[in-house]
């Protein structure tokens, strides 16, 4: 990513398109949530709540100065009411019908907006059976070749564009956690995986065409989900030559936000740690796609990592070279999309004395997700106008399995995550950085 402090940033002019891959709980519930707001209606909680671009402050110069406006203001996003939803399923349902199903938002509410989510239908996705077991795809493209898949896309993309008269469109996937792979020869150059897509490389996801397809199309990519679909050397090389930002991977949403918030606490306060086990209980279509141990296996690497980066066993050997880690997810149906998670962490503290913290958050998938999407769409169509292109690390704040730089190691802490953040807002509108140095410090 390169950028000039106080970078001049295109004005966010004309429509913003946003492509959903997976028009499913996350993604109906997003739509529905920008057109409520848009609408203003009656309730005064229906407020866009968890958005950082539409409810968080930004702090500017000193404290003294007492600057601090909204984001949304200090930088030029999109406005929502110029934002036009769009998207794949691999169910014929349109957005109403698909919320109805998901069941995550009142039927009361789902009513008031009945006919602008019933406007929103999905097209055709792409689909193979093997990658995701639990799911029967109805509704799907079908090619003789993995390439034909893509350029189906393509032209989706374009049709999108011209019908609703857009002038930019981003892509977020919200579909659902496909098996486990590593990467394979066809992920290793753009050459190869285009190869690839002609042979039917078994090695490609329906992931990596969706990824493929808005980036060849000129469309920044961000992925929700565990998925080999953007973070390997041939998708790197295709944003890089498209001029495109990318970032991903996997919504931090319920139990790895409560990790990357708990494990810098104990790390700032030297207590050590014996073992963290999580467990999750859900009943939504992620809950029953994960119930395949191939899709848990992904789901469970990308829950894994964020404790080893954040601790540094290898620097703090005496308080976790030898933690215990487990990660388990059960399917529940009456549980629906109210994700309960359950975490036992064993810590110990002077002397090795042991004590113990207990969390059971029982939160709401969708409602954590949709606002992580919202700002993903807003700050990857900033990103683009301001001429940021590759792996967009400050948008590490929103994933469970951040994508850097391969010399890199990931960020998790999410507070390290979001001054991150800031600052590079900050430097894009050419603000001094925040240090929390104190005023001795200064002239």
């Amino acid at each position: 990513m390169v950028m000039q402090k106080g970078t001049k940033i295109l004005p966010a002019e004309g429509k913003l398109g946003v492509l959903l891959p997976g028009l499913g709980a996350v993604a109906t519930t997003v739509i529905a949530g920008v057109e409520a707001v848009r609408r203003g209606l009656g309730n005064p909680k229906k407020k866009p709540i968890g958005s950082l671009t539409q409810m968080g402050r930004i702090r500017l110069g000193k404290r003294t100065e007492n600057r601090n406006p909204y984001i949304r203001d200090f930088v030029p996003l999109s406005q929502l009411e110029d934002i036009v939803f769009g998207g794949w399923d691999i169910f014929p349902d349109n957005a109403y019908e698909a919320a109805a199903h998901a069941g995550v938002l009142s039927r009361e509410d789902l009513g008031e907006l009945r006919p602008h989510l019933e406007a929103v239908r999905p097209m055709p996705g792409v689909f193979d059976p093997s990658y995701v077991k639990k799911l029967n795809g109805t509704f799907v493209k079908q090619g003789a070749s993995k390439r034909q898949l893509a350029e189906q896309l393509m032209v989706d993309i374009a049709n999108f564009k011209r019908d609703n008269e857009l002038a930019r469109c981003v892509a977020v996937w919200c579909a659902s956690t496909e098996v486990y792979q590593q990467p394979s020869a066809c992920h290793a150059s753009l050459d190869a995986f285009e190869k690839g897509l002609d042979e039917n490389d078994e090695h490609i996801a329906p992931s990596a065409i969706y990824a493929y397809a808005c980036l060849k199309s000129g469309v920044p990519y961000a992925n929700g989900a565990p998925n080999l679909s953007l973070d390997f050397p041939a998708m790197i090389e295709l944003a890089k030559r498209q001029s495109l930002p990318i970032c991903g991977k996997d919504f931090k949403t319920g139990q790895t936000l409560m990790k990357t918030v708990l494990a810098p606490t104990l790390k700032a306060r030297c207590l050590g740690l014996e073992g963290w086990y999580s467990t999750n209980i859900l009943g939504n279509r992620d809950g029953e796609v994960l119930d395949d141990p191939e899709s848990f296996k992904t789901k469970e690497m990308s829950k894994l990592g964020a404790l080893e980066y954040i601790l540094q066993p290898h620097l703090y050997p005496d308080l976790y070279e030898h933690f215990h880690h487990v990660v388990r997810i059960n399917y529940y149906p009456p549980r629906g999309d109210n994700k309960e998670g359950w975490d036992n962490i064993d810590i110990f503290g002077w002397l090795g004395y042991p004590m113990q913290i207990k969390i059971d958050f029982l939160c709401r998938d969708s409602i954590l997700a949709a606002p992580i999407v919202l700002d993903l769409a807003l700050f990857m169509d900033l990103a683009q106008r301001a001429g940021m292109s590759g792996i967009q690390e400050w948008l590490s704040f929103y994933f469970k399995t951040p994508m850097t730089a391969p010399s890199l190691y990931p960020e998790h802490d999410l507070f390290i995550q979001l001054m991150k953040l800031k600052n590079t807002l900050r430097y894009l509108r050419g603000e001094e950085l925040i240090t929390h140095l104190g005023a001795e410090y200064y002239d």
